[in-house]
This record gives C-alpha cells, sequence and structure tokens, in this order.
C-alpha cells in the first residue's frame, strides 16, 4: 500500500493476568502449594487502521478501551501478540505522562536522553534544544531533576521534545488534558502547525471536540474492538452514544423508530374532556431530507414532522404548534401555524399536517419535540408532551449548540475606501 505513514494490521494484544499470587513460603503452604492461576485479557482484538500520509486521526474511547496499549503497539514500546503495524517516516511519540524520563535526571539531561531515544545525534539535540526549552517553559527548572517536576510540568517537557525533534509523525496519548488551559492552546497551535506541513498526527483524547475541530478521521474502541473509523462528526456522535449507554449500564436504544402513536387518553388533552375535544392527534411521524437509512440527520438537512390528525366535526381557525426542547428539557425553539401565518380550517375526519424544519442549525445532540392543537381563542384541543425525538450529527468541524453562516473579510489599510475585502465562506 503506497502513501500510509501508520499501516496496522489486524492486530491484537493479550496480556497475561495473575490470581492468588502467593509472595511467600507461608501463604503457599497455607493455600497447599497450589500454583497461581493466569487469565487471558485481550486489550486489543484484531484492530486495523490505515492512517495516510499528512492526515491527523484522533482516537476516541472510554478508560480501558485499547486506545494507549494501540498507541504504544504502533509506537514499538509493545508487540502485538498478533497482526503486524508497519511505519513510514520518523515517529515521535509523546504516550503517557513521564514516559521516557529518568526521574533522577535533570531536565537539560532527560532532553538529551530522550533525543537519543529517538534516534537524534547529540549535535542535532544542541540544535534544537533552545527551543525545547522555550516551548515548555521551564527555563529556571531545566537543571533540576524532573523527580521534583509536577505533572504540568511533566507534559510541557515531554511535549516540547516530541514536536522538536522534527518528526515525520506526531504520535500524542491524552496527557495533553493535564496542561493548564493556556499551554493546551499552545499545543494545539503547533499540531495545526504540523498540519499545515503535512505532517501525520495520530492522537488520543477524551474531548470529542477536539477531534471534531482538528482530526481529518475519527476512530472509536470500544472493549479492545474498533467500533467506527468514519469522518469527526460520525465518530463522535458513536462514542458519545457509547460511553452513554455503557456508562448507565444499558443497551443503546435505537433511535430509528419514527412513528409515535399519540393515545389521546394518555397525553392530557387540558381544557377539555375527550368528548368535547373536536380535534387531537392521531399519530405524529418525522422524516430527514438526508439519508434516512441511519438513525440521525446531518446538521443542514431538512426535517419534517408529519402530524396525523382526526377532526370530529369542521372546525375553523386551528392552531398548531410546536416546541423543540434539548435532553435537559430546556426550550430552545418555538412556534405554530398563527405565527408562521398559515390559518388552517380543519375538515371533519383524518387530515395531514406538516411542520418543515429547513436547513436544520442545531449542532450535534439529541432532541425533543412536543405539539399541540388548540383554538385561535386559546382553548386547548390536545397536548403530546413527547411528540417524539431526533437525532442530528454535525459533519462539519465548528462546535457548540447551533451553526452560523460566518464571513470575515480583510480591509486592506491602503485600500479600505475601494474595497470591503474578501469575503471568506460560511464556518
Amino acid at each position: 500500500m503506497s502513501g500510509f505513514a501508520i499501516d496496522v494490521r489486524n492486530v491484537s494484544k493479550r496480556f497475561r493476568l495473575a490470581h492468588g499470587q502467593y509472595n511467600s513460603v507461608k501463604e503457599r503452604i497455607i493455600h497447599g502449594g497450589k500454583r497461581k492461576s493466569t487469565e487471558d485479557f485481550w486489550a486489543l482484538r484484531d484492530v486495523s487502521l490505515t492512517v495516510k500520509e499528512g492526515e491527523t486521526v484522533g482516537i476516541l474511547g472510554r478508560n480501558g478501551s485499547g486506545k494507549s496499549t494501540l498507541l504504544k503497539c504502533i509506537c514499538g514500546v509493545l508487540q502485538p501478540t498478533q497482526g503486524e503495524v508497519a511505519v513510514r517516516g520518523k515517529l515521535a511519540g509523546l504516550l503517557e505522562l513521564g514516559a521516557g524520563f529518568q526521574q533522577d535526571l535533570t531536565g537539560r539531561e532527560n532532553i538529551y536522553l530522550n533525543g537519543s531515544l529517538l534516534g537524534m545525534s547529540k549535535r542535532e539535540v544542541d540544535r534544537v534544544f533552545d527551543a525545547i526549552v522555550d516551548f515548555s517553559e521551564l527555563e529556571e527548572f531545566i537543571d533540576g531533576p524532573v523527580k521534583f517536576y509536577s505533572s504540568g510540568m511533566y507534559v510541557r517537557l515531554g511535549f516540547a521534545v516530541a514536536v522538536n525533534v522534527d518528526p515525520d509523525i506526531l504520535v500524542v496519548d491524552e496527557v495533553l488534558a493535564v496542561g493548564d488551559e493556556r499551554f493546551q492552546r499552545k499545543c494545539v497551535d503547533r499540531v495545526n502547525q504540523f498540519q499545515e506541513e503535512g505532517r501525520t498526527i495520530l492522537l488520543v483524547t477524551h474531548s470529542a471536540d477536539v477531534v471534531r475541530s482538528i482530526c481529518d478521521r475519527g476512530v472509536v474502541l470500544s472493549h479492545g474492538h474498533l467500533v467506527a473509523d468514519s469522518e469527526p462528526g460520525e465518530a463522535t456522535r458513536i462514542f458519545r452514544e457509547r460511553l452513554m449507554a455503557e456508562g448507565a449500564g444499558m443497551s443503546v436504544v435505537d433511535p430509528a423508530v419514527v412513528a409515535v402513536p399519540a393515545t389521546p387518553g394518555s397525553i392530557g388533552g387540558g381544557d377539555l374532556p375527550d368528548a368535547e375535544r373536536p380535534v387531537r392527534f392521531r399519530s405524529v411521524h418525522r422524516v430527514y431530507s438526508g439519508d434516512n437509512t441511519v438513525p440521525y440527520m446531518r446538521t443542514g438537512d431538512d426535517l419534517t414532522i408529519r402530524v396525523e390528525f382526526e377532526a370530529l366535526y369542521p372546525t375553523e381557525d386551528v392552531v398548531f404548534s410546536l416546541e423543540i426542547r434539548d435532553e435537559g428539557e430546556n426550550m430552545l425553539f418555538r412556534t405554530d401555524t398563527s405565527i408562521i401565518g398559515m390559518p388552517i380550517d380543519a375538515p371533519r375526519g383524518t387530515s395531514v399536517m406538516h411542520f418543515g424544519i429547513v436547513d436544520m442549525p442545531l449542532l450535534d445532540g439529541f432532541f425533543n419535540f412536543a405539539l399541540g392543537i388548540q383554538s385561535r381563542s386559546g382553548i386547548l384541543y390536545d397536548w403530546q408532551e413527547h411528540g417524539g425525538s431526533f437525532e442530528v450529527m454535525n459533519p462539519g468541524k465548528a462546535t457548540g449548540a447551533v451553526r452560523m453562516n460566518v464571513h470575515a473579510a480583510l480591509i486592506g489599510t491602503e485600500t479600505a475606501d475601494e474595497t470591503s475585502g474578501a469575503l471568506a465562506g460560511p464556518a
């Protein structure tokens, strides 16, 4: 295969866990001289992954999912039990807090030690030494033993070495979460610089937003298995879905069910008894304009909420309302057919009314909607508190709650009176 930087082929990694380990003769006698038992634990199971040259790939997964084990196999710290890993180019890795540091050596000595482990000569380390110290911001402590460094100082020094040894491939574990916010921003800026230079980056993080904002692809691991390898938005959705399901100890609920029958006797009609309500819900469906084979819509897709209702007799001036809420039941948006300017006279029998949300502005998340039917004077005919739900996956790199079409303009000082600048596309 040409053009790859990292090629992981059917990699599995087994650890042997010992149970009943006896550390003294007395313990062995008490337990009848039985030998300790062992159990095989597979941290990775048949994982295949290809990272192309110049690509940035983020790995997501819960603690114990196999992320760090995979990175150690890629960096050569661990050998796979099965499968193989091929790496093309010079690789620099920051795997875990303090990895590769000798506690009794100074920061200066550890820079040279780490440089030699990465294949650099003393002359090459000399050339980048000042840049490493400047990036780490540890000038005052560089000649002190690293055993007295804080966790943040470890991260600063380790990352500074990794990014200044001129690697073709940068592999970073989730240790960046230990640094302070300003230093994290500094690290992200350096990652962006590497991307512009066409270098390959593989990083593990617990922050789905980081994967979305800086990665070309997202990979999700669960219990040693690769469960997703896709665009960042899709990987983020799968990661959050599995995180919630596994954390709650339950199976993932299939959100693909789109029909929600309304039960007039249980939906809280409100102001009128059932027999006196002229209009009531029959069923509610929601339809995405995009790929309806997946249980979510994408930001920018259209959402149609199809409301089937029944009128016991012809009823004038019927108003249908729609409320959109987030998972915390906070109302994000409310409208009704009166606000929209759509007067409705319901004929006797069963009819259908559509609410259409064009160009969905919401970003990632699960959302619920409530529906109501009332007269123009405010008499409530029917109400469905849980009319249905939908999920949104944002395929872009923007983060937050809603998508906004943002433009940027650069206005030159000499031509400010002649032009308003060049406009960039929407964010």
